[in-house]
């Protein structure tokens, strides 16, 4: 039998379970670095995704806690997708992905991960990035690091 070892996954399964809002909360510490935000907007945030589904796993957020993309002023929602449309072409540069996949899950039943606050997830894919672990595995491989895909990104802006 053949084994993938995922050492890094054992922090996720070991930390406590975040009370209150990871996207309202993240923006408020200083260090962006550390918590992966790449870019700050006057409403909105670019942050890279903890758990990706692929590197250079993205989500644009605004600042306010807002549960539904009606809910948004017309100034917040003008930047929020100028910077969907931003990271775009610095994913596609930095990347060069075969597509991309964008989407917004509005509450727990569409398979939001954090209920009540919309973000914008933009997602790079590549041929065959999705193989037979997914399927049959109940598994993803993510082939790049989180700190080495953070400065390539960094370093586009």
């Amino acid at each position: 039998m053949k084994m993938l070892w995922a050492p890094w996954r054992i922090e996720y399964i070991k930390a406590p379970k975040i009370e209150g809002c990871i996207l309202c909360d993240k923006p408020k510490e200083p260090d962006d670095v550390k918590n992966y935000i790449l870019y700050r907007g006057k409403n909105n945030f670019v942050i890279m995704n903890l758990y990706p589904y692929n590197p250079g796993h993205l989500m644009v957020a605004p600042y306010r806690h807002l549960a539904n993309i009606d809910n948004f002023a017309d100034d917040e929602l003008h930047e929020h997708f100028e910077l969907v449309r931003r990271f775009v072409t610095i994913s596609r540069e930095t990347f060069n992905p075969g597509g991309f996949n964008m989407g917004i899950n509005v509450g727990k039943i569409a398979g939001a991960g954090v209920d009540g606050h919309m973000h914008t997830h933009i997602v790079p894919r590549w041929q065959g990035d999705t193989n037979f672990m997914t399927t049959v595995g109940d598994m993803r491989v993510v082939s790049e690091g989180l700190a080495a895909v953070y400065q390539r990104l960094k370093e586009k802006l």
